[in-house]
């Protein structure tokens, strides 16, 4: 039976699953005949069989270079990637790497990225309504002190001294006892609270211990996830003609934003593949390098490149539980073959070493038997032609 229940009869769904399509395909199959309406089980068994041919006819053949087609196919293009930073679409005022430098940070498999952001999704009411939207912004960006108040230093008393605004207090859902509280936390001082005024000081008179609680409390952060320093909201259209609330943020913490009320988890994403890995696991982060250099070339207009090399470049970084870079300290470095390591990047280190712990190389790859001037064990190159006589008493086989 199919994974989706369609109204098409026992006869097709025979027909249809005895052919060798993948289930994705089948489904299609399924919809493009009950959207029909009138097909009959005749129609079924030619518009099957003809999917068929045509997948059957789009597979890679036996021994085709797999790897070095995605190469060619993500390298020639990549030539015309623009160098800088390209501001991101749509998006006020938030600039994110673009271009060549975004593709090599995620080859590369960088920690973190140059410019890191989230799309933040909403839920409910959230993403409705720009009040409880605007909750969710402050829960999430940095608050520090000078965006609450003015900050003072009275050199006479000692004294650090702040004058909160109570506009921004209540639109940042904060009060003036929570801000003291803080402070006194992070700073080990007895902070005094007398409406929005709040003052503190060192323990001893001390000029220069003065300089440092002004400094201490200038980092600390008092409401939302301090790697977020700016969060834009954005009104965006739906496909149905709705409109919901967006917020793009400059900074990311991709694991603390989906604990937030109001955050939809199932949507949220960020241009981190490694914090990706941490939160939603390997294979969550294969589509996110994918989507990632997809959407990298398509910003220049290379749309056109198969999401199937993409699909083989993320495969190889993934399939070992970890994101591994391309690149001599990842993939390109963990080759059995010393040839081909050889081949990539410091050359006389590798030899060096394999020379020292007598390794072997099996010629196996593509590289190693480039340098040694064998054919490669790929297309024609992995085939072995012998030639014999043929023999009348064997009914015409060869010897």
């Amino acid at each position: 039976m199919t994974e989706v229940d369609y109204a098409v009869d026992d006869d097709t769904i025979a027909i249809v699953e005895d052919t060798t399509l993948p289930r994705r395909l089948k489904d299609e199959v399924y919809a493009t005949l009950e959207d029909r309406g009138d097909a009959t089980v005749e129609d079924a068994d030619e518009l099957a069989k003809a999917v068929e041919a045509r997948y059957i006819d789009t597979r890679v053949e036996p021994l085709e270079p797999v790897g070095t087609v995605s190469a060619q196919s993500i390298g020639e293009p990549g030539t015309q990637l623009t160098m800088n930073t390209f501001h991101y679409a749509g998006v006020a005022e938030i600039d994110v790497t673009q271009g060549l430098p975004r593709l090599i940070e995620l080859v590369d498999a960088r920690k973190t990225p140059d410019t890191p952001m989230m799309t933040v999704y909403l839920e409910n009411e959230y993403a409705t309504e720009r009040e409880k939207a605007h909750e969710v912004v402050w829960n999430i960006e940095a608050t520090k002190i000078l965006a609450l108040g003015d900050v003072s230093t009275n050199v006479a008393d000692m004294r650090v001294q702040i004058s909160l605004n109570e506009e921004t207090l209540e639109e940042r859902l904060i009060t003036p006892d929570e801000v003291a509280e803080i402070i006194e936390d992070n700073l080990g001082v007895k902070a005094i609270q007398n409406g929005t005024e709040i003052e503190f000081g060192p323990e001893e008179p001390s000029y220069r211990d003065l300089l440092q609680l002004v400094e201490e409390l200038r980092d600390i952060t008092f409401k939302g996830i301090e790697e977020v320093s700016r969060v834009v909201i954005r009104r965006e259209e739906l496909d149905d003609g709705g409109e919901q609330f967006v917020l793009y943020t400059e900074g990311s913490a991709f694991g603390d934003v989906l604990e937030i009320d109001g955050v939809d988890a199932s949507r949220t994403t960020c241009n981190n593949i490694h914090e990706i890995h941490r939160n939603l696991g390997i294979e969550a982060a294969r589509e996110a390098i994918i989507e990632e250099t997809n959407n990298t070339l398509a910003e220049q207009g290379l749309d056109d490149v198969n999401v199937r090399h993409l699909m083989l470049v993320a495969d190889i970084m993934t399939n070992r539980g970890e994101i591994e870079s391309i690149g001599r300290h990842g993939i390109s470095g963990s080759k059995d073959s010393v040839l081909a390591r050889a081949a990539f990047e410091v050359t006389v280190n590798h030899l060096l070493n394999a020379a020292i712990h007598g390794e072997i190389d099996e010629l196996d790859g593509v590289a190693e038997n480039v340098i040694v001037g064998k054919p490669i064990k790929l297309g024609t190159g992995d085939v072995d032609l012998r030639m014999g006589s043929i023999n009348p008493g064997t009914g015409g086989q060869a010897d």
